[in-house]
């Protein structure tokens, strides 16, 4: 049993500011999450306040692990792929507040992912990680399928390149 709770998001002017502030802490300890370091508050809003439109438009579900109505991390399940994929979706933005990781928090959240993934007949799940503090462990632990690595796919949030790896997962 955990100590927190899964939960299906919907906007909310606070949880948009919570999902906010833990975007900007993940990026200011160097997560890999598409934005660079310092990341401004409010550019971290609007990046939310733009996956809440998507998530209403039924194109995204957005889940997060609370504790007494503290969101301690988070992850998104997109549902809107090209009209030759409607089989396949991805998840994106898995992230844990730093003073919350080891706490199980990614995998109960990548697990409800695929549940949900499953009740939108998704038959295949694909992400990407980076090379550099990714979460390939915890995606491997799970089932998950390296499909391959690209060297210096993207920028560091503090500086430098890093590879990305590719994974995938059948669903059952």
């Amino acid at each position: 049993m955990h100590d927190f709770e899964i939960k299906r998001l919907n906007y909310s002017p606070e949880i948009c500011d919570q999902l906010a502030e833990i975007l900007v802490e993940v990026v200011a300890n160097n997560g890999s999450v598409t934005f660079l370091h310092p990341l401004p508050l409010q550019q971290a809003r609007t990046f939310w306040e733009n996956s809440f439109r998507a998530a209403e438009r039924q194109e995204r579900i957005i889940l997060a692990a609370c504790d007494r109505g503290k969101i301690l991390g988070t992850v998104t399940l997109q549902l809107d792929c090209a009209p030759n994929q409607p089989h396949r979706g991805e998840i994106a933005k898995m992230m844990t507040l730093p003073i919350c990781r080891g706490r199980g928090i990614a995998k109960a959240l990548l697990l409800e992912a695929e549940k949900l993934a499953r009740e939108h007949q998704k038959t295949l799940l694909v992400l990407d990680t980076a090379a550099d503090g990714g979460a390939s462990g915890l995606y491997e632990k799970v089932g998950y399928i390296l499909a391959g690595s690209i060297p210096d796919f993207a920028l560091k949030p503090l500086g430098g390149y890093t590879a990305t790896k590719i994974y995938w997962k059948k669903l059952d």
